[in-house]
């Protein structure tokens, strides 16, 4: 039987999502607990990579087990499993659904503030220099990436991505002045590695002057680097949604 696991997490303690040698990561953590409980070994394949420190409110990954599920699993696992990952839903899939392969749409959401939050210095980016962006210059380099399909500027240059196309269908800053915070939601059929951080770095750079729009936009036409790319830190980043062509 296949199963999608919906599950939320912080990622301030983990290198990211995905198992590497010799660092902890959500995946490790995950297929330990769910073999432990389940006495059997399991495989989790998750929805996507997500970098060291960043965060998940939505995320999906798919496991097989042959025998059937423990009464009340989700809170036994919730109980088993640390305090910063949760698990929200178990739900049976038909045998070839796949968690990354059939997500058609991811979205996410960068928060930065302008205030230091004691209590949010893992879940948000404290910008705390003398010089603030300009928010229209900001909001308008984010509103050129959707005129774009090919992100060639905005991948990690380690990235094994096979194809820089994106269909981005939102890139947008909601700017909130009460709070003093600043927060872009962007939304895609999928993303390159590290994009997200590198397109907050580039909107700060040229509300900042660092960077032209004209620069920007060249960089889109031509598919080649910024001459100053920035990679915005991990804190802030959160994956806030995930949707699949069939329902839940």
């Amino acid at each position: 039987m296949r199963y999608f696991a919906e599950l939320s997490y912080q990622g301030t303690h983990y290198f990211g999502w995905q198992r590497q040698p010799g660092q902890i990561s959500v995946q490790e953590t995950l297929e330990q607990a769910f073999s432990t409980i389940l006495g059997v070994p399991i495989a989790m394949t998750g929805c996507g990579r997500t970098d060291t420190g960043v965060h998940a409110r939505q995320y999906f990954a798919h496991f097989d087990c042959e025998k059937a599920l423990p009464e009340a699993f989700e809170r036994r696992m919730n109980k088993f499993l640390p305090s910063d990952i949760a698990i929200h839903r178990i739900i049976p899939v038909h045998p070839e659904a796949h968690a990354r392969f059939d997500a058609y749409q991811r979205s996410y959401e960068y928060h930065l503030s302008f205030r230091k939050m004691p209590f949010e210095q893992n879940t948000c980016y404290w910008y705390g220099h003398a010089n603030r962006p300009d928010p229209d210059l900001v909001q308008s380099t984010a509103a050129l990436l959707t005129a774009y399909s090919e992100f060639f500027p905005f991948c990690k240059s380690e990235g094994a991505a096979k194809t820089m196309h994106c269909e981005l269908t939102r890139a947008e800053w909601i700017f909130d002045d009460e709070a003093d915070r600043w927060v872009l939601h962007i939304t895609a059929n999928r993303f390159l590695r590290g994009m997200v951080r590198l397109v907050v770095g580039m909107c700060l750079n040229v509300g900042l002057g660092k960077t032209s729009l004209d620069e920007v936009r060249h960089a889109l036409d031509t598919q080649t680097l910024l001459k100053k790319s920035q990679s915005a830190p991990p804190q802030g980043l959160f994956l806030t949604e995930v949707l699949y062509p069939y329902s839940f």
